[in-house]
């Protein structure tokens, strides 16, 4: 993107690099409820956890609630694109004193996906979170019920494909697949409601997350350039968490931040190697290119952070994990959280790695307590590289 902005829009505005303030002229947002516009009659929760009495959003799945959150002085209206959301089982052992026979097995239900696992922890941090993707089919309206107790707005558009699934087996040392039911391609009439929905609630909100699409042929690359583009143009920032192909058209949008793995640096092609070195090559690459900030996670390594002020690592205690699977998510949570609060770019990582690091210690993806993680962060440390 060359910066430019079209008429009737406002210039975008570029990410804070160094004290505390965040974005130049924006003061932290106060949020309040917003209406709900008329729709379908609500569908009723369980009686454990029922829904507050709201409707549908014009335009929603039918049978899908929109479950209102409240927002507070302070609090960030954080607007998440979900392309995949899925629907998780897992099968697992109990725990070794449990005294149940070893046959028995306990099930779990969640619903999935990278989009709705960056949600969930960015509602852990107390952020207001909306989430924009397709439900449809067998799955999609389940998996769009059980979001109604994660305290999440669903934003959802009709989806005749119907959403994926996984099953996992988590007895053995690492979870094994026992079962992929894949996502269909969004036909086109299905990416215009997704993306002016998306385009619309991102506006009203004070970040706009886009993750990616599982498997990547739902969607496709062009979709996420646009809204990035769109959403530059009109002056909100974007965190981007993407990878392949999606990542390289994304960059070339301008994000205020992209982030990505080594390994997913590495699988786009964008480098033989995961060393320092080469890692920060294609992070100044993407910066010189547009990308106000890039953020490349390395797994239990210090995280990576380039801006056009220079190269920085984020270095923090090494925790044990128990699933090393959701850290980088819980990560791009955190960054669009402190992004939202208001922190600069290197406050934001600081949440962020405080964020994937307790993820990792606990079951269950995109999950965390807000005070444990702010309390963490006080321990990350931003270290200046050559």
């Amino acid at each position: 993107m060359d910066g430019r902005s079209p008429e009737g829009r406002s210039p975008r505005q570029p990410l804070a690099q160094g004290a505390p303030g965040g974005f130049p002229g924006r003061p932290p947002t106060e949020v309040s409820d917003r209406p709900v516009l008329p729709g379908p009659a609500p569908v009723a929760a369980t009686p454990a956890r029922p829904v507050p009495a709201s409707r549908l959003a014009a335009g929603d799945l039918p049978g899908t609630p929109d479950v209102a959150v409240g927002g507070g002085a302070g609090r960030p209206r954080i607007c998440v694109l979900a392309p995949t959301p899925l629907l998780v089982v897992e099968i697992a052992s109990p725990h070794e004193d449990s005294g149940r026979a070893p046959e028995h097995t306990d099930i779990h239900l969640h619903p999935g996906g990278q989009g709705l696992w960056v949600a969930r922890m960015a509602v852990s941090l107390g952020a207001d979170v909306t989430v924009c993707g397709p439900f449809g089919g067998e799955l999609g309206p389940a998996v769009a019920q059980m979001l109604s107790s994660d305290r999440l707005t669903i934003h959802a558009v009709t989806y005749n494909g119907g959403n994926g699934a996984y099953v996992y087996d988590l007895r053995g040392e690492d979870r094994e697949i026992v079962s992929h039911m894949p996502p269909a391609a969004l036909n086109r009439h299905e990416l215009d409601d997704l993306y002016g929905t998306l385009l619309v609630d991102a506006l009203d909100s004070d970040v706009l997350v886009v993750t990616g699409a599982e498997p990547s042929s739902v969607v496709p690359s062009s979709f996420f350039g646009r809204i990035i583009r769109d959403l530059r143009s009109a002056g909100k920032p974007v965190v981007a968490d993407l990878s392949g192909n999606a990542a390289r058209v994304a960059a070339k949008a301008g994000p205020s931040v992209l982030k990505m793995s080594h390994e997913e640096v590495r699988a786009a092609g964008l480098t033989e190697d995961a060393e320092p070195a080469s890692l920060l090559a294609v992070a100044r690459e993407m910066v010189a290119g547009g990308v106000e900030a890039m953020v490349v996670s390395r797994a239990q390594d210090p995280a990576l952070i380039v801006t056009a002020d220079g190269s920085r690592r984020a270095v923090g205690p090494v925790v044990t994990p128990l699933d090393h699977r959701g850290a980088g998510d819980s990560m791009t949570a955190g960054i669009a959280v402190g992004i939202g609060r208001g922190l600069d770019i290197y406050g934001a990582v600081r949440l962020g790695a405080a964020a994937g690091a307790l993820n990792v210690t606990r079951r269950g993806l995109g999950t965390g307590r807000r005070d444990q993680i702010e309390r963490f962060a006080e321990r990350i440390t931003i270290e200046e590289m050559a």
